[in-house]
């Protein structure tokens, strides 16, 4: 079945085996189907082990062992060409902040001049003008967090793919992340898949939320916050959304 004109990722009958310690086959992903629609953030939502990491590493080529399809409307797309956030922030601890950033670019060959002011003004984008030149470890790590999305965003990649990015940072900064991270999205729209198991989160942030369970696990439910943004945690709309979603996932644990 040809993509359609706005998907930008197409999933189509994804498994994926795994082999136990004792060398028996374990099925982590069972007939996962999913079109992620170009400008869309989507959020996957699922408890620890429910395989979202798993098939982020599909999508991001990390694991070409499974079965099924994984499509881009750009073609076949490889890792260097997508941005990618981790929990962990996977920065270089010997390169400055500016240099961490402009790697993607270093990488692809483009002219020191133009990738230095291209990371510069990411690093504007997201608050940290004037840090250019500090080092990881003198940084706070939201801080580090808001290094590693800049350097997704300068990657120029138009498809963002975030793992969990909040998820060792404490309350308050996480809050802070959310809103820049859609404060960034606003302003750059690109195509998002964040993975989080955090219900809140995912309405906070979701075009679409893709509920992940089972042993397999399998697409459960999709739910559409039908909510304007910025989005509060207790409005109405919200909490009987996230009410749902509770019961959604106490019925499948």
């Amino acid at each position: 079945m040809p993509m359609e004109s706005n998907t930008k990722i197409k999933i189509s009958h994804v498994s994926k085996l795994f082999m136990n310690k004792k060398g028996e086959p374990h099925r982590v992903l069972q007939d996962i189907n999913l079109e992620v629609k170009e400008n869309e953030f989507l959020v996957l939502l699922g408890a620890g082990k429910a395989g979202k990491s798993v098939l982020l590493d599909l999508i991001l080529g990390l694991d070409t062992d499974y079965e099924g399809e994984i499509t881009f409307s750009d073609g076949n797309l490889e890792t260097k060409d997508l941005g990618i956030v981790f929990q962990k922030y996977a920065l270089f601890p010997w390169k400055t902040v500016l240099e961490n950033v402009e790697m993607n670019q270093k990488f692809r060959g483009m002219d020191r001049t133009q990738r230095l002011e291209k990371a510069k003004g990411y690093l504007k984008l997201v608050g940290l003008e004037g840090f250019e030149h500090h080092y990881p470890n003198q940084i706070s790590g939201g801080m580090k967090q808001r290094v590693a999305i800049a350097r997704a965003f300068a990657s120029e990649s138009d498809i963002l793919l975030m793992d969990e990015p909040f998820g060792a940072l404490d309350a308050q900064t996480r809050y802070q992340m959310e809103e820049e991270i859609l404060r960034l999205w606003e302003e750059e729209k690109r195509t998002v898949v964040f993975v989080t198991n955090n219900i809140e989160e995912a309405i906070y942030l979701g075009d679409r939320i893709v509920l992940l369970e089972g042993n397999p696990s399998t697409i459960t439910k999709e739910y559409i916050p039908h909510m304007d943004r910025p989005r509060k945690y207790t409005d109405r709309e919200f909490l009987k959304l996230r009410n749902e979603i509770a019961d959604d996932f106490t019925l499948v644990l």
